[in-house]
């Protein structure tokens, strides 16, 4: 039976469990401290429980083998479980923010007295200047960090300790976000091309070679993510129904060679594509076979779409770069190579395509996702009523004017 013992404004609780094999009593301790607001009765419920959930900790072995591990020894054994459940990129960049941010701020913490208060300096850090060098100057050639990426910060955070919980190391976690206080992160807009730029980029990309044109087209016509397209094999096709299957992503780590994986939320999928986008697959191919009859044996066949002048497979990043650069030569403004995606979805829409359609193309593992793509179509609606109204009041207004010049002639 825990022991619980009242020392000025907080609780010592105190659980034995037996004695070791010198003949010692084992026994483990822990205070806790009621929020000031709490009212008798409360605080009487709440250290009882505390009280019952240390005990079953300390009997179950949890305390003893752990009370003393820091922030920093289990950040990890954290890394090892996610290695294989999140996505590489996001492993290695939440190991990023582990080594940089999460260790050196909060690593010498043990989890067990790892509070609240704790995670709150953590967020009031990142939301302060983050710049500073080690020499304690300002690096000015890098921004604050925005509310949304503080959020992202705190969210490897807040996994650390749900995987904690997860073990039985600590009992709730302290980062949870009702616990916290946060600046309010605004939705960024999604970017999207109008019918009539689309139309004016697809004109303009009949200039550029077939490479391009094929990822630009098919970017709009399945909305696939840029590593998807990057991942394409020509075998991926079937050219006789117009059907292409996303099955791989490819991706790339700093200093690694490119990679593939699974597609996000392990969505493979199969689209159907215009006969357009079929004949400009055809036309790559053939000009991917003249380049590999041109360079023998230096050429190295993958099946891959998109790659580089030797046949291995394109970096994911190329698309990017080369979009960019396409928009600033037909005097276009820039958008992401990313928005051709969200394009994709809203003409969708547009068109009349069912949601839950949409978000099958998409590999969308959840339909709240697709979703946001309805904002903008009530947008294009209110700017249609407008269009209207304005229409109307300028017939009207015509209307009236035509009346009264009739009047006077009359008179």
């Amino acid at each position: 039976m825990a022991n619980i013992t009242k020392r000025n404004n907080s609780y010592l609780i105190r659980v034995s469990c037996g004695y070791d094999t010198t003949g010692k009593q084992v026994t483990y301790s822990m205070t806790w401290k009621p929020e000031q607001a709490m009212t008798k009765k409360q605080i009487e419920k709440e250290v009882a429980r505390q009280a019952a959930l240390f005990e079953e900790q300390c009997h179950n072995g949890m305390i003893g083998r752990n009370r003393n591990m820091k922030l920093a020894d289990f950040c990890p054994m954290y890394l090892e479980i996610k290695k294989d459940v999140l996505a590489p990129r996001i492993w290695h960049e939440y190991g990023k923010t582990i080594d940089n941010l999460i260790i050196p701020l909060l690593g010498h913490i043990k989890l067990t007295e790892l509070k609240p208060a704790h995670v709150q300096k953590f967020i009031q850090y990142l939301q302060g200047d983050v710049r500073q060098k080690k020499n304690g100057e300002i690096d000015e050639a890098q921004p604050k960090l925005s509310p949304a990426t503080v959020r992202r910060k705190l969210t490897v955070l807040q996994s650390i300790l749900r995987q904690a919980v997860k073990l039985d190391i600590i009992p709730t976690n302290p980062a949870k976000a009702e616990k916290l206080t946060l600046q309010k992160v605004v939705a960024p807009k999604i970017e999207i091309f109008s019918k009539q730029e689309a139309a004016q980029m697809l004109e303009c990309l009949e200039q550029e070679d077939i490479q391009f044109q094929v990822i630009v087209q098919l970017a709009i016509m399945t909305g696939c993510r840029c590593g998807e397209l990057v991942g394409l094999k020509f075998s991926d096709f079937d050219y006789s129904r117009n059907k292409v299957t996303i099955e791989r992503s490819a991706y790339k780590l700093p200093g690694e060679p490119i990679k593939t994986k699974p597609p996000k939320d392990y969505e493979v999928r199969t689209i159907t594509v215009n006969q357009h986008c079929i004949d400009l697959v055809l036309l790559l191919k053939a000009d991917k076979e003249r380049q590999a009859e041109k360079l023998g044996t230096a050429w190295i066949d993958g099946d891959w779409l998109f790659t580089q002048w030797n046949g291995e497979i394109m970096n994911p990043q190329t698309p990017t770069v080369q979009f960019r650069k396409f928009l600033e030569k037909n005097g276009m403004k820039h958008r992401k190579f990313h928005s051709l995606r969200h394009t994709s979805a809203t003409l969708l829409l547009y068109g009349g395509v069912n949601i839950k359609q949409v978000q099958e193309r998409l590999g969308h593992g959840d339909i709240t996702t697709t979703n946001k793509y309805l904002h903008y179509l009530a947008e294009a609606d209110e700017e249609a009523a407008n269009v209207l109204q304005d229409m109307l009041i300028v017939q009207k207004n015509s209307n009236n004017d035509k009346d009264e010049q009739r009047s006077r002639n009359i008179v």
